[in-house]
């Protein structure tokens, strides 16, 4: 485990010393009603690429004053392709990590017992990518085995869709970006997407919003719509 997380260090430190595009995000979510903050960085270079994100939720209280975040999400994917000059050139090996932890609300964040897990878990995989000419609107096609530490999936299996369209509507500035997962968490399908409309006011600033779309994610059962308006400041 030790060799595991050495290498993922390794993988993250390669993306904050290269030239990646890295923005962060602030969203206040008008469901939960707190803060989030999202750390996002992609790179790529002559082996493929790197992508990671780190969420940050603020909403851990002592009485009714946030004193520290509430919960964190970490997620590092790497895609390897070596043979980007043959007719495979779409097609990418990708291995993944996620995991974090959070905290019960309400309550002073030292309080004994409060904290619950978000299972690492350890994904391998394909990845197919498909463009436009100019590279304006993409979309990423991804089939995963993905095995989840101390928690067994009937199905250990995740599909996944990422896209991006830019200068939406021929709208010079107007992006609509997001991801649509589906995987198997014990016996419980789950499904999580998280469509984004950005737009562009000046160099690197963007005004915005997500609309968190689940079903049977983060405990929550069934179908919820959770939107939050934002900021994107790309680095």
């Amino acid at each position: 485990m030790k060799k595991i997380f050495i290498s993922l260090f390794a993988l993250f430190a390669m993306v904050w010393m290269s030239s990646a595009q890295t923005n962060f995000q602030t969203f206040y979510d008008l469901g939960r009603g707190h803060f989030t903050t999202t750390l996002e960085g992609f790179h790529q270079d002559n082996w493929g690429n790197t992508f990671f994100f780190i969420d940050y939720d603020y909403n851990n209280k002592d009485g009714n004053k946030i004193i520290s975040p509430s919960n964190t999400y970490f997620e590092i994917a790497r895609c390897l392709n070596f043979w980007s000059e043959s007719a495979m050139a779409p097609l990418s090996l990708q291995v993944e990590y996620n995991g974090g932890f959070g905290m019960a609300t309400n309550t002073p964040a030292y309080a004994e017992g409060l904290a619950f897990p978000v299972n690492s878990a350890f994904l391998f995989g394909f990845d197919y990518f498909l463009h436009s000419a100019d590279f304006n609107n993409t979309l990423n096609l991804k089939v995963l085995y993905k095995h989840f530490v101390n928690l067994a999936s009937k199905v250990p299996l995740q599909f996944t869709a990422v896209w991006g369209l830019q200068d939406l509507f021929g709208l010079k500035g107007l992006r609509f970006s997001g991801f649509a997962d589906f995987w198997c968490e014990g016996s419980n399908l789950v499904f999580l997407s998280e469509p984004q409309l950005w737009f562009q006011v000046f160099d690197h600033f963007n005004i915005g919003g997500e609309v968190e779309l689940s079903y049977n994610f983060a405990g929550m059962q069934g179908f919820h719509a959770m939107p939050c308006i934002g900021t994107k400041w790309v680095f």
